[in-house]
């Protein structure tokens, strides 16, 4: 009679053993735990900021300051819209999340863009919309932005507004 409780005793502990990868520890470490990957500026990045910050103090409002932990998350999203091929606010609560967790975010906006070929023209379009205008008259003190290009030379844009 002990040796069949000893050898499921034994198939236990083994099962538990092995069932555990390395892998599967990944994958259960929240967004919170992650180190973020902050991608080289762009010149295009930075004429973006640039032009938002001088349309802000144009209408009497704070300068944002760039912040490396926005510019991480901005990339993330940039890169995940150049692979679904569509511009989008898909798991913008991932982000916002991540941001009040890391950065200390009290408040948290994004604007999206796809198809525009020069910083003037993304912020122009965003400015002649008035949600996307609102976003960047918001009450924030820091943002960043990530501008990739999909293999068709399509610029993809997420430019992410926080407040601390």
């Amino acid at each position: 009679m002990k040796l069949p409780i000893r050898v499921v005793c034994i198939a236990y502990v083994a099962i538990l053993l092995f069932s555990c990868s390395p892998e599967n520890i990944e994958d259960n470490i929240s967004s919170t735990d992650k180190e973020f990957v902050v991608p080289e500026v762009k010149s295009i990045e930075i004429e973006i900021l640039e032009l938002i910050n001088s349309y802000r103090v144009s209408q009497g409002l704070n300068v944002l300051e760039s912040l490396d932990i926005v510019k991480s998350q901005a990339y993330t999203h940039t890169d995940y819209m150049i692979k679904q091929n569509n511009m989008s606010h898909d798991y913008f609560h991932e982000r916002k999340s991540y941001l009040i967790a890391n950065a200390g975010a009290s408040k948290v906006a994004e604007n999206v863009g796809y198809g525009y070929s020069s910083a003037e023209s993304v912020v122009n379009a965003w400015l002649k919309s008035d949600s996307h205008r609102r976003t960047i008259e918001g009450d924030y003190t820091e943002f960043d932005i990530s501008v990739e290009q999909n293999k068709e030379g399509v610029l993809f844009f997420t430019n992410i507004f926080i407040k601390r």
